[in-house]
């Protein structure tokens, strides 16, 4: 009998983008309830205005809902899971000289996907709460401390992590130039903007000053530190891309600043927002409009890059529909889920914002079409990545990637 394997037994930090990714479809599929669900009273729904939207609402707008309500419950149990067997693996890799040699190599920052996965997975249990449980908005100021604290751990932990591999780079040397032919780099900045989303959530929720103001200090400062440190790992790395082509095995790091511009959007939003109702800083509906616009041109600017590369290198025919795997290819699933809340966004609070288009109009409609498409086409694919890297197949049949 031939022995099975798994490409996932071959574990790398990268692993738990596989969660992240998960996570991400969960945060999509409440944009539904968010965008279409009435809620007056809070800035987001909770448990009681869906129940209220199903009791009053037509057969369509149930389906909605209950279609939304299982895809967030399905995809948060898929985000915990994974999150859970990750740490596992982690644990017994960090036992092989395959860790102590990860940790001498530009993949020491691989390991950021760690406090970025804990972020995600805050930010889906906050969700969970919304959507599942009954009188939440009546505790929700006791618990926005709490998870402040949750956040502000996180992001030390990615700070730790940061600053352990800086300080060997900068004081040691040995940063491999060659292989920096991606944006692989810019994942500690991902780590630290979701870290400061998460952050921001009070700022537009609470009603305490206090908390509010707090949560704004404490989100900026994420928020700078992720745009300086990635502003740099983009710099050399396209130094690096043009000298030496890009990596093809991790080619698909180049949209990674699609989920973080989504990020980063949706916290300049929160700031807004909090801001608008704490101290009387308002913001004009033309100015969310050109924001969210900007934001979108940029997601669609490294989409285009990424595809452009991947297609040139023939990438999906080599690791999504051939006999290659690598685990690199989660990091596709983040940049689709990123567009189509982004687009989300620039529908509800942009172009119906600034009195554009018409709210459940027509070209509404047309325009969120492609939101949904591209949220489904990312359920299909963490689906196949999921099968590929987690089913067994004899040794015969697994052709690793390079």
């Amino acid at each position: 009998m031939p022995v099975s394997t798994r490409p996932a037994d071959q574990w790398s930090p990268l692993y738990f983008l596989s969660s992240v990714g998960a996570g991400g479809i969960v945060a999509s599929f409440f944009m539904w309830l968010y965008m279409w669900v009435p809620h007056k009273g809070q800035p987001v729904p909770i448990f009681e205005d869906i129940a209220a939207a199903f009791a009053s609402g037509t057969g369509l707008k149930q389906a909605m809902i209950v279609a939304a309500m299982a895809l967030i419950a399905g995809f948060a149990a898929l985000n915990i899971g994974l999150f859970v067997w990750n740490l596992r693996a982690m644990g017994r890799f960090q036992k092989t000289e395959a860790h102590q040699k990860l940790m001498s190599s530009n993949g020491e920052s691989q390991y950021l996907t760690l406090p970025l996965a804990i972020a995600m997975m805050i930010n889906v249990g906050f969700i969970l709460g919304l959507v599942f449980v009954p009188g939440l908005w009546s505790v929700v100021e006791y618990l926005f401390p709490l998870a402040m604290t949750a956040f502000v751990l996180t992001g030390l932990l990615a700070l730790r992590q940061i600053g352990a591999f800086l300080g060997r780079v900068l004081g040691e040397g040995g940063f491999n130039w060659a292989a920096n032919n991606n944006f692989g780099q810019v994942m500690p900045a991902f780590a630290m903007a979701m870290v400061g989303v998460g952050l921001s959530a009070p700022v537009a929720l609470s009603a305490t000053s206090a908390v509010a103001g707090t949560a704004v200090v404490l989100a900026v400062i994420f928020l700078v530190l992720s745009v300086l440190y990635a502003a740099v790992a983009v710099f050399l790395g396209l130094a690096s891309m043009v000298q030496n082509g890009v990596n093809r095995e991790t080619a698909p790091t180049l949209m990674i600043l699609v989920p973080m511009t989504t990020v980063l959007g949706i916290l300049l939003l929160r700031v807004q927002h909090g801001l608008h109702s704490h101290v009387e800083v308002h913001t004009t509906p033309g100015g969310t409009l050109t924001l969210l616009t900007v934001l979108l041109a940029i997601e669609l600017a490294f989409l285009m890059l990424g595809w452009a590369v991947m297609a040139r290198q023939g990438y999906g025919r080599r690791f999504i529909r051939g006999t290659e795997t690598h685990v690199g290819s989660y990091a596709l699933v983040c940049p689709g889920v990123a567009l189509s809340v982004l687009m989300q966004f620039w529908i509800n609070k942009g172009l119906v914002g600034a009195g554009l288009i018409a709210k459940f109009g027509v070209a509404y409609w047309g325009l969120s079409a492609v939101a949904v498409v591209s949220q489904f086409a990312m359920v299909a694919l963490v689906l196949l990545l999921n099968r590929r890297h987690f089913r067994r197949t004899p040794v015969s049949a697994f052709v690793p990637a390079e």
